[in-house]
């Protein structure tokens, strides 16, 4: 869970706009729009109809006495088992599944989540009614969010955490609505919807996929792109404040090795420092600087390139039929479409991409304040009974050790689950949810960098910014200075976070920051 976006959740389901499913893929747009801003939603027609279409090929299967995983048999290692192929059987699918534990996930996940999941079955491949979606939409809208357990998901569908959404679907589990924890039943009253009465398939069409997962991705995806425009101004605060050779961002030099996404990192920084004296001839201070500023446009390039395959991996599964059995055709056929080792591998690509940029992130605050390399007062320290920026060392190398430890390969979690009939697994949910932990902790060590950065260019004293970096600077002063009297620095720190997670940094001046922190064009260096 991320803890820097609680406070924009929607809690009633109002908020801007309207997104119509139409039985195609979801924008990811669209589908932040709905999960943390509230828009509304809407099933259309042609969606409506087909879903309507694949209902009536399971049921012409069913009627024609042919077998329906899930439907007329058991799911697992049960699958020999006969089911009545009715509601009742659909009921018990839900309340069989809804075992997941722990640490309910945030309502943005499960909005996230039933929004991938209502776009999935708008395709008609799960041959549910279109009475599902209907429902979870209509849950969206009333702001009705189920509780649902965090851990429970291995990555081979997300089946007993969205049993919880069905329980609420049916009047049976716990929701939050309006801020209050309710029974599903109760929540459905308040909101005035109805219950959902399941059609056969409904019950595990409602859970068998890997909406939550790709739900959660999503919104990583999302919160560390608008975080790679902030480490990019973060650092070229820093190559202020040390004075350092911008050589290394030269078109010449980036050319000569042209290593993935350093072209367009190293643009960025340049459109920062436009404008100001260390762009001139006499600006750098040395001839060769540490390697965390010297190599920053490699690292943040490698940093873009790792979230470009994290979109390409989210992209498609936004409403996509991720469902086992899938009606096509006019046949109900076994799949593992729900399966999704490239949105877990890629996940893993960011979070170690974002554990390298944030090695990087917090040796530069230290050479800053190390007086050998800088030139400075040691520790920027004010006077001599000052610590300066020294104690924040520790605070930056514990968050990017932090960002190592989550860095850790979740794809790589070996598990064998339904009695050996689910022997292959791809660890996504864990991936997607700790990379929204790894972009909290690299949003608190920017605010780091930006502080120290900002209280070494006041000990520089006046000094010719570039256009992006004088506004900049003039941001993170209006937040506070070091230098500026008693107060909790950690306290400045945090809300210095929280305004760098609200996107303040993305938007600010214009075309440059846009130069940035945008991806366009990105994908022609691979």
């Amino acid at each position: 869970m991320t803890a820097f976006s609680e406070g924009s959740h929607p809690r009633d389901g109002t908020g801007p706009g309207e997104v119509v499913i139409d039985g195609g893929p979801v924008e990811l747009a669209a589908l932040l729009d709905v999960a943390c801003r509230g828009a509304q939603l809407r099933l259309d027609r042609a969606a409506r109809e087909q879903m309507a279409r694949g209902e009536r090929a399971l049921a012409e299967h069913l009627e024609a006495g042919r077998p329906v995983y899930g439907v007329t048999t058991g799911l697992g290692a049960r699958v020999g088992e006969p089911l009545a192929g009715d509601t009742a059987s659909a009921v018990e699918t839900l309340r069989g599944r809804a075992v997941a534990v722990g640490a309910p996930l945030a309502v943005d996940v499960v909005r996230a989540a039933m929004v991938t999941r209502a776009a999935g079955l708008a395709t008609g491949g799960s041959g549910a009614s279109p009475a599902v979606a209907e429902h979870l939409i209509a849950l969206l809208n009333a702001g009705v969010h189920p509780i649902v357990p965090g851990t429970g998901s291995l990555g081979a569908s997300d089946l007993c955490l969205l049993a919880h959404v069905g329980l609420v679907l049916i009047g049976e589990g716990e929701a939050e609505h309006r801020g209050t924890r309710l029974t599903g039943a109760a929540a459905l009253r308040a909101a005035g919807l109805p219950v959902l009465v399941p059609a056969p398939r409904d019950g595990l069409a409602i859970c068998s996929s890997s909406a939550v997962s790709v739900g959660a991705a999503a919104l990583a995806l999302a919160e560390a792109q608008s975080l790679l425009a902030a480490a990019q101004a973060a650092a070229a605060l820093s190559f202020e404040a040390f004075r350092a050779n911008p050589g290394p961002l030269a078109p010449g030099v980036v050319g000569a090795r042209p290593a993935p996404g350093q072209t367009w990192a190293s643009q960025g920084l340049r459109a920062l420092l436009a404008g100001g004296e260390l762009m001139e001839p006499a600006g750098p201070r040395r001839l060769q600087d540490p390697l965390s500023l010297r190599a920053v446009a490699t690292l943040h390039g490698a940093l873009a390139v790792a979230l470009e395959r994290l979109q390409d991996a989210v992209l498609p599964e936004l409403g996509a039929a991720a469902d086992s059995p899938l009606v096509i055709g006019g046949e109900v056929v076994s799949t593992a479409n729900f399966h999704s080792p490239a949105l877990s591998q890629a996940l893993d690509a960011a979070a170690i991409a974002l554990a390298q940029a944030g090695d990087a992130a917090a040796a530069r605050p230290a050479r800053l304040a190390a007086s050998r390399f800088s030139g400075l007062p040691e520790g920027l320290a004010g006077g001599p009974h000052a610590s300066g920026v020294a104690p924040l060392e520790k605070t930056a190398r514990a968050l990017a050790r932090e960002l190592v430890l989550l860095a850790a390969p979740r794809s790589l979690d070996a598990a064998v689950a339904a009695d050996g009939a689910e022997d292959a697994v791809t660890g996504a949910l864990p991936g997607a949810l700790r990379l929204r932990e790894a972009v909290a902790a690299m949003t608190r060590l920017i605010a780091v960098e930006l502080t120290v950065a900002a209280t070494a260019l006041t000990l520089r004293g006046p000094l010719r910014l570039g256009g992006g970096t004088a506004e900049l600077l003039a941001w993170v002063r209006a937040r506070g200075d070091l230098r500026a009297g008693p107060g909790s620095i950690g306290a400045g720190l945090e809300s210095m976070a929280q305004a760098i997670a609200a996107g303040e940094l993305t938007g600010l001046g214009g075309e440059r920051w846009s130069a940035a922190g945008g991806l366009t064009g990105l994908g022609g260096e691979r």
